[in-house]
């Protein structure tokens, strides 16, 4: 099983990045996919989720009507787009899949917003 992000960087607040998640060694459809993230010092949060079965999304309070969490099971990718970013996003971005029985996790990405 692999979960493996890209697309963190450094940007500009205000400015918009765009991160993906490919998976692969698991029946990707079949799985609830996330995007957490944790900043130094503070604890893993949810940022969005999007369901297996009808593409049901939702969001962390911070980043609701900025991100959209998005998901190609063709591709068996997930992604997240984060406009209008803001200093207070600045963290590691983990993908998670998730189903009743099992839960991976990616090695992480970092997205620093700093001007």
């Amino acid at each position: 099983v692999q979960l493996v992000e890209s697309g963190g960087g450094l940007v500009q607040p205000g400015g918009s990045l765009r991160l993906s998640c490919a998976a692969s060694g698991f029946t990707f459809s079949r799985f609830r996919m996330s995007w957490n993230r944790q900043a130094p010092g503070k604890e893993r949060e949810l940022v969005a989720a999007i369901s297996s079965a009808y593409g049901t999304t939702n969001y962390g309070d911070s980043v609701k009507g900025r991100f959209t969490i998005s998901r190609d099971n063709a591709k068996n990718t997930v992604y997240l787009q984060m406009n209008s970013l803001k200093p207070e996003d600045t963290a590691v971005y983990y993908c998670k899949a998730s189903s009743y029985w099992n839960e991976y996790w990616g090695q992480g990405t970092q997205v620093t917003v700093s001007s």
